[in-house]
Order: C-alpha cells, then sequence, then structure tokens
C-alpha cells in the first residue's frame, strides 16, 4: 500500500548541475560550495525551486518550472495522503465502522491533511480518520481547520494541557483547575488560605502556553469559575482516567479553572491519558483545604 517513494521526489543526476551553489549572501559564487550548500540545494530540489541556483544555460524553461513544481507538489500530497491512510488502517482493525460514512466530511478531509508529511502529526490525522469512521460527528471540519494549522509544538502543548486536566462524566467539558476559593466574609476575610492556588507553571504550562493555546481556540484564556458551591456539594471529575470527587466542606466554595473550547476537547481525544503523578497529588493536597477529596 505503500507509494512509491522514488516518483515523488525528482532530483537531476547530473553532477554538473550540483556543482554551482550558491554562497553567503545575495550573489552566487560558483567557485564556493559548502556541504550547507550542497544541502540547501537538494531542498530546492525537492520542490522544484532549484533553478535560481544554476547557471542560466543549464535552467530550464519558466513555464517548465512551473510544471515540474506543481507536480512534485502533487507527488507530495500523493505520498502524504497515502502514507496516512495506511496508518489509519492500522488504527481501524479493532474497531467497527460506520456503515454509511459522510463522504463529504471525508473529502474535505482528504484536502486538510493532504499537505501533512510529519509522521508523527500524520499518526494523529490517522487517528481523527479512524474516530470519525468509527463514530460520525466525532471531529468538525472547524475543528479539522484548527488542527491543520498547528504546528509539532502545538500537538505537544496540547498533550501537555491533557496530562494537567479533568475531564467530567461526559468527558466533553475538560478544565484545568488553577485553584480554589473561600467567598469573602466577616469570619475568613483576613484568612490567608481561603484563596488556594495551583501553580501550574511548575509543571510545565506557564501562562505564555495558556495564550499560545488560547491562540490556536483550544482552551480559553480568561480564568473560569464555578458557582458558588454549599456544604457538602460534590463535583465529580476524571483525572486521566482516575475518578476524582471533591465534596465542599463549607458553604461558599468555589473552582477556578481554564475551560478547554469546544474545538479544544474534540481535538482532546487524540491525546492518550497520561497521567502527571506529581501533579495530581499537588492538585489533590492543594484542593483538601476546601474539600474532601476521594480519587479512587
Amino acid at each position: 500500500m505503500n507509494p512509491d517513494k522514488s516518483a515523488v521526489v525528482v532530483i537531476d543526476q547530473d553532477e554538473d548541475n550540483q556543482c554551482n551553489l550558491p554562497v553567503e549572501g545575495a550573489s552566487i559564487d560558483n567557485n564556493v560550495e559548502t556541504p550547507t550548500h550542497k544541502q540547501f540545494f537538494k531542498i530546492t530540489q525537492l520542490f522544484g525551486v532549484e533553478a535560481p541556483l544554476l547557471p542560466p544555460e543549464k535552467q530550464m524553461p519558466l513555464q517548465d518550472r512551473s510544471t515540474k513544481r506543481e507536480r512534485l507538489a502533487s507527488l507530495r500530497k500523493q505520498e502524504n495522503i497515502e502514507e496516512i491512510m495506511v496508518k489509519t488502517f492500522a488504527f481501524c482493525a479493532s474497531k467497527p465502522l460506520d456503515k454509511r460514512p459522510d463522504l463529504d466530511w471525508f473529502n474535505r478531509y482528504i484536502s486538510l491533511a493532504e499537505n501533512v508529511s510529519n509522521p508523527t502529526m500524520q499518526d494523529l490525522w490517522a487517528k481523527i480518520l479512524a474516530g470519525e469512521l468509527a463514530r460520525p460527528g466525532l471531529y468538525s471540519l472547524k475543528a479539522l481547520k484548527v488542527f491543520r494549522d498547528m504546528s509539532i509544538v502545538d500537538a505537544k502543548l496540547l498533550a501537555k494541557a491533557c496530562s494537567l486536566a479533568v475531564k467530567d462524566n461526559s468527558k466533553k467539558n475538560i478544565r484545568i483547575i488553577s485553584g480554589s476559593y473561600q467567598q469573602p466574609g466577616l469570619l475568613n476575610f483576613f484568612n490567608q488560605e481561603r484563596q488556594q492556588y495551583i501553580n501550574l507553571s511548575h509543571f510545565g504550562l506557564n501562562y505564555a502556553d495558556i495564550l499560545s493555546l488560547a491562540d490556536n481556540k483550544l482552551i480559553f484564556q480568561q480564568e473560569s469559575e464555578s458557582s458558588m458551591m454549599r456544604s457538602g456539594e460534590v463535583f465529580s471529575f476524571y483525572y486521566n482516567g482516575a475518578p476524582l470527587k471533591l465534596t465542599s466542606k463549607k458553604n461558599n466554595i468555589a473552582l477556578q479553572f481554564y475551560k478547554f473550547t469546544s474545538i479544544g476537547a474534540e481535538l482532546a481525544n487524540l491525546i492518550i491519558d497520561k497521567p502527571n503523578k506529581e501533579f495530581f497529588s499537588f492538585l489533590k493536597e492543594q484542593l483538601t483545604h476546601h474539600f474532601d477529596v476521594v480519587s479512587s
């Protein structure tokens, strides 16, 4: 099922074509050639834009160069999407597929995924397709468009956020708890423990990361908080698959958190549960001031 990769990258085998490479600066010196120049020249050949680095007599006509570049781009797209299909096939091995897949969704998916060549990102695109084929409607086209514009660094940051997040029973509402507090009153106004903070940066998620996730429409930038809880009121969450039950010890207690957007919640389905035991222990310890915490 693998495409013939030799047909995707067309590199001129004429040795003379690889001897005249650009030098540092704006001009080209045919007498200077370094390993870096050779590497860059090969990269330009992959995309069919090496002509300006060659002597005029060795350059193809402009129209031919344009046609070659378009052909190489089309071949790369075909190779990418076929590789994703191979990976999707592996993910689908043990999952029943819906009998009526949305062909319009599939067609749009192809157009969004065909430029993905990074193997890790291809794995994630394959998981998206496998998930959608098993449960149509799991991934919206809006979420796919956001994911298309994400880099591997963005994907790793999403995975970091998921490793610190809790979900409700529906697994659609995902939050990163950032603290808890009791509403101020005459008896607790000067109590320094009235507010409890969760230092997320200590666990690899600083405010700049929050802003980056917000820029990618994965979480909301502003902190949110729950409604005020009465004594004995319960919140039930799951932390990376482990149950987490919080029972308010007092009246007027609120949780603070960063909430995932609907798109962020969809894409979080791509991330395998990977609990951070140190963070989970710290989270429970910080919450015990306002809650009875049960995690088993």
